[in-house]
């Protein structure tokens, strides 16, 4: 598969460098052939054959029953609630994770769920013990009902932090008392396969469902795959009706997912390990410039310089001196010479490397940050 710029160009690319999310990527000139010749059906009727082997392909990637074709992640996850959670449960994630801060509360808006977030390691782990004190007393009437622990991987806000099997073998145990199921918010899922070498199976094995997004690093349009038992998936679908999300000859979108998805030398998923050798270049040939430094917050101690060793993913996070105003001077000075990079919570900024973004657009990407900080220091 043609990478970097020839691959930016052939996707229908720009020009500009687009570094804000691995969702600018464009699909690969395979997918394109794939959806134009895709045979497809109506999945309301559950009829559309390229769909039917997505949802088949996906559930047997993470060992589970059964799989449900989705429009987004956000879709995924809130799918998942509502099959899990019964309204006024309530659900422990990540206070800085991707359901609390970035689903426009959904979980409670349609789910009628709470949340009770558990602060975060800068390894992205929600430390195990404050898990299970999080869980709530379900005989006392004044408490909520612990209904489901979500556990985001990888964890964005901690430079997109890969979460080991280890953690989840441990986190299983400690629920397994209670009963309380654990859903994966595996939008970056692969990520963390290919940054750990594992695979997806062994990342979710301990969870009773997961979600990961097809049109983030593996470069499909759209969509997002849920998985888990048959009747969780059921419930899914029917949750999945309730947001509207039913759709018809869906086929032509799923033809991507079964490209990416796929073995061959057309898949996606290994070619993930060059995002990341790209993000850690990025943040270490930037790192040595004035004026940036970590991020501060959950991710690194604020004030130092920024430690390109956290980069395991395809994710730089770092801050410039100077504060929120020279913040976005900075981010239009690199617009201005054809990089975009994006304003990040905490005061921070953050550069995603994926499909169509190599060496020279990387090169490209450093001198403009250093032209930048020069223009606004």
């Amino acid at each position: 598969m043609g990478y970097g710029a020839d691959a930016a160009k052939r996707a229908g690319g720009s020009g500009r460098i687009d570094l804000r999310s691995d969702t600018v990527s464009h699909p690969t000139p395979e997918m394109r052939r794939a959806m134009a010749s895709a045979e497809v059906g109506d999945d309301v009727f559950e009829d559309d054959p390229t769909v039917i082997e997505l949802e088949e392909r996906a559930a047997d990637l993470l060992g589970k029953e059964a799989g449900l074709f989705v429009a987004s992640g956000t879709m995924g996850n809130l799918v998942s609630v509502m099959a899990h959670v019964p309204r006024g449960g309530e659900i422990i994630t990540p206070a800085e994770g991707h359901i609390p801060n970035d689903e426009a509360a959904n979980y409670a808006v349609v789910a009628g769920a709470g949340l009770r977030p558990v602060h975060e390691l800068p390894n992205g782990e929600m430390p195990i013990d404050a898990v299970v004190d999080a869980i709530q007393d379900a005989s006392d009437p004044h408490s909520a009902i612990t209904s489901l622990v979500v556990v985001e991987n990888c964890h964005a806000h901690t430079f997109s932090r890969p979460i080991s099997s280890a953690y989840m073998k441990e986190l299983r145990a400690a629920l397994k008392p209670t009963g309380i199921p654990i859903h994966v918010d595996g939008a970056r899922l692969f990520n963390a396969v290919v940054a750990l070498n594992v695979s997806a199976r062994d990342l979710v094995k301990d969870a009773e469902s997961a979600t990961f997004c097809l049109s983030k690093g593996l470069a499909t349009p759209i969509g997002s795959v849920v998985v888990g038992k048959k009747d969780f998936i059921w419930r899914a679908r029917r949750a999945r009706k309730v947001l509207g999300g039913g759709m018809r000859q869906v086929g032509i979108l799923a033809a991507a997912g079964l490209v990416a998805l796929s073995d061959g030398p057309e898949g996606t998923i290994k070619r993930l390990a060059e995002d990341h050798v790209n993000a850690r270049r990025l943040a270490t040939e930037i790192a040595a410039l004035p004026d940036i430094v970590s991020p501060g917050h959950i991710a690194q101690p604020e004030g130092e310089r920024l430690d390109p060793s956290r980069v395991t993913t395809n994710f730089v996070i770092f801050k410039v001196t100077g504060g929120i105003a020279r913040r976005t001077r900075f981010l239009d000075a690199l617009e201005k010479r054809g990089v975009l990079m994006v304003a990040y919570p905490h005061g921070q900024i953050r550069a995603v490397a994926h499909y169509g973004i190599g060496d020279e657009e990387i090169s490209k990407t450093i001198a403009a940050t250093a032209a930048a900080l020069t223009e606004t220091a």
